[in-house]
């Protein structure tokens, strides 16, 4: 390699590298990875939106190529594609502000066993008192994310449910769960919706291997 760039559009051209060495493994990625954004209950648009979305949560800079690409053949907007990013950002930031319900507990009592209680959640009330301007900004932000736009409610409650289980967050998965049964979503969908996100975290480890294979060979 040389060139000093870390990413490029021609380095994923190093994936079918991995068919030759490790090729059961590979073949059977491909297959799942096609499955979990073929058409099913949530439509391959819909579904090209959560994998917008959620590849903006893995940070993986093929993904959002290979997706926007794929969403752009399916007549996803560049106003589409935004509003998916924006739920993403709000469900990332989301993340961070529920773990800080752990924080708190930590800061209050680090000898407690649970880490994770839904009554901990009665707690947020406390960033409130705590840092009231930024709290009320956030809350905008969340709520401007979330409501109903060129993506229907329903859409962006599921790409909330992707996104929550890329950043790992219970609280996040718990409401949005919540918010979904309420629009009647129903399980199926949910699952489907999961498996997108478990789809772009495995390809973003995957896709992240021609960096390996570029470093193994400089």
């Amino acid at each position: 390699m040389t060139t000093d760039s870390l990413y490029q559009k021609s380095y994923i051209r190093r994936l079918p590298e991995l068919a030759k060495l490790s090729p059961d493994t590979f073949k059977a990625f491909v297959k799942f990875d096609q499955l979990a954004l073929s058409d099913g209950l949530i439509p391959r648009k819909t579904k090209e939106l959560i994998a917008i979305a959620v590849a903006h949560v893995t940070g993986c800079p093929y993904c959002i190529d290979a997706h926007v690409t794929a969403a752009k053949k399916l007549a996803v907007s560049k106003d589409e594609m935004t509003e998916a990013i924006m739920v993403a950002t709000a469900l990332k930031a989301g993340s961070a502000m529920a773990h800080g319900l752990n924080a708190l507990q930590a800061y209050d009592d680090s000898n407690n066993e649970e880490l994770y209680q839904k009554s901990h959640m009665g707690r947020f009330k406390e960033f409130k008192e705590l840092n009231p301007e930024a709290f009320r900004a956030f809350n905008q932000f969340d709520q401007e994310a979330m409501k109903e736009g060129l993506i229907v409610k329903k859409d962006k409650e599921l790409i909330a449910i992707a996104v929550a289980h890329v950043t790992g967050c219970p609280y996040c998965i718990e409401i949005h769960t919540e918010s979904s049964k309420r629009l009647g979503i129903s399980r199926e969908e949910m699952v489907e919706a999961i498996f997108v996100a478990t789809a772009l975290k495995a390809g973003s480890a995957l896709a992240h291997s021609v960096n390996a294979l570029n470093a193994y060979d400089s």
